[in-house]
């Protein structure tokens, strides 16, 4: 039997690098669910209907630009790799979350091992959003994000194979890495994880999760 998340985080919390950046708030205390300051712009979504279940929307592009997250919007980055894309993603999420004021919380992966726990950490945090750069992480996430509906995920540059609910994926032709044995994409191309199309790629994403537009691939 697989042990109880919560007590491989614990015994593991040494794990993952934690680091704060913008706010040492107390997340512990209990606050209304944050909702999206603005509104999407046309062509976003067709908005006589909701996307089905793990359907893939190909917004117009800019049209997330209007949408930003509530000031100290809690927000955990889960990062694991030291590869050129991984690190694009990483400076992008810093860059918003500095331009957003978005209280933002890193959890770096040390190794392959610590997964799983680092996942749980990230989730024991309290976030409003939990945030995924690293195809490393992309196999633990399948198998921890079906069992935790009320953790919302963002995962950026890639995304799994069969999403629940709670899981949003910002993903292009050049990325679309999705694990399970899968194996990379044969369109893969490192070079396409430029500073514009990251920075899109969180902007988008948060708009579609502030906007319940979750369980969804969001294609730029």
């Amino acid at each position: 039997m697989r042990p109880p998340l919560r007590a491989v985080a614990m015994l593991a919390a040494t794990a993952a690098l934690v680091t704060a950046c913008n706010s040492s708030a107390d997340w512990s205390r209990p606050r209304p669910t944050p909702s999206a300051v603005g509104t999407l712009g046309p062509g976003f979504v067709d908005p006589s209907t909701k996307p089905a279940p793990e359907a893939t929307i190909t917004p117009q592009p800019g049209s997330w630009a209007g949408v930003h997250p509530p000031k100290d919007y809690r927000v955990v980055l889960l990062t694991s790799g030291t590869d050129d894309p991984t690190r694009a993603l990483v400076t992008a999420v810093e860059e918003w979350a500095d331009d957003e004021h978005v209280d933002l919380r890193t959890i770096t992966v040390g190794s392959a091992h610590d997964t799983l726990s680092s996942i749980a950490k990230a989730m024991e945090m309290g976030p409003d959003l939990i945030v995924s750069a690293g195809n490393d992480l992309i196999d633990a996430l399948a198998l921890v994000t079906p069992n935790h509906l009320d953790e919302k995920f963002l995962v950026v540059g890639a995304e799994l194979a069969e999403p629940t609910h709670n899981v949003t994926a910002v993903d292009w032709d050049g990325a679309s890495f999705r694990g399970e044995g899968l194996g990379m994409s044969s369109t893969y191309d490192p070079n396409s994880f430029t500073a514009d199309r990251c920075a899109a790629a969180i902007r988008a994403g948060v708009a579609a999760v502030l906007n319940d537009l979750t369980g969804i691939v969001v294609w730029l």
